[in-house]
């Protein structure tokens, strides 16, 4: 009857500690770091929506939460890329020259804001202990830099008035949203510890 009983207990010691270590409780974990990480964002809701479907990648570590935002806005940015010059491409010849001169600079800037954040990805991913506090300073100054040349992009539909009403939403539409990323991403790098 004691072994009974002893078998027992341990088999309800180990179902209690299975339960409490699920994969269920660990997401939720999960979410909240990346929730309160969030918090320090300009854009709160846009970070958790973009960053927590990879919670279980990220976990609670800062090196794969800012490294995850980096992706995710390379993406953003890639795709928003193509949209500018799949409609700069659509429009040719239909343009007028101070309209096709606008998207070709948004154009430029949007490539130099991806080559900045590939840089930033790219020093990201091979961080260590040695030139961690000078990568970071690099990664700073390459987001930064990202996010002035999105602004860049955008500030050429709001002057002069040369770009019609509908080909100027449909590129800020594109280009604000990785603004915003972009942003986000910069907090990420700013606030969290090493």
């Amino acid at each position: 009857m004691g072994l009974l009983y002893l078998l027992f207990a341990i088999s309800t010691l180990h179902m209690t500690a299975l339960a409490t270590t699920s994969p269920s409780n660990n997401i939720h974990t999960y979410e909240n770091y990346i929730k309160t990480s969030c918090n320090s964002t300009t854009y709160p809701a846009l970070c958790y929506k973009s960053l927590s479907p990879y919670a279980f990648n990220i976990k609670e570590n800062p090196h794969h939460l800012r490294k995850t935002a980096l992706s995710r806005t390379l993406k953003a940015a890639r795709n928003a890329s193509f949209t500018v010059k799949r409609l700069s491409r659509q429009m040719a010849g239909l343009t007028p020259r101070l309209e096709a001169a606008v998207i070709k600079d948004c154009i430029v800037t949007m490539e130099n804001s991806l080559d900045e954040l590939k840089q930033s990805l790219n020093a990201m991913k091979h961080l260590n202990e040695s030139n961690e506090e000078v990568q970071l300073e690099n990664i700073k100054t390459w987001v930064s830099a990202a996010l002035i040349d999105e602004h860049t992009c955008m500030d050429g539909f709001e002057e002069g008035g040369w770009v019609s009403a509908a080909v100027k939403n449909k590129i800020r539409n594109s280009v604000v949203k990785i603004a915003w990323l972009t942003s986000n991403a910069l907090c990420l790098i700013n606030n969290l510890k090493h």
